[in-house]
């Protein structure tokens, strides 16, 4: 028997929490350079819980082909990622703020 949602009520299969969440939430993508010159890709702005982070953190990861860590909220790639992660965020349902 599948689950019920608790936030939105609907079946585990059904549940739109997420979907929901991505449209609320607005990414803003920055990079920072760092110790000995280093780039640094900042994903800020995910704050809701019903975002898996580290899921995305990891699909991001994936089309950047660069490393990088989830640190809290925020997202870190390393190198200057800012068009791809940006591109990224959008196709997966967020709005996206490049600063």
């Amino acid at each position: 028997m599948a689950g019920i949602c608790n936030l939105c009520g609907l079946p585990d299969e059904l549940c739109i929490c997420q979907e929901i969440a991505k449209e609320q939430q607005k990414a803003v993508i920055s990079v920072v350079r760092r110790r000995y010159g280093k780039m640094v890709t900042m994903v800020e702005g995910i704050e809701d819980t019903a975002i898996d982070i580290g899921q995305l953190a990891k699909i991001l990861k994936g089309s950047c082909a660069s490393g990088g860590t989830v640190k809290g909220r925020t997202i870190e790639l390393q190198g200057d990622h800012k068009k791809k992660a940006a591109k990224v965020l959008e196709q997966n349902g967020f709005q996206v703020e490049v600063r």
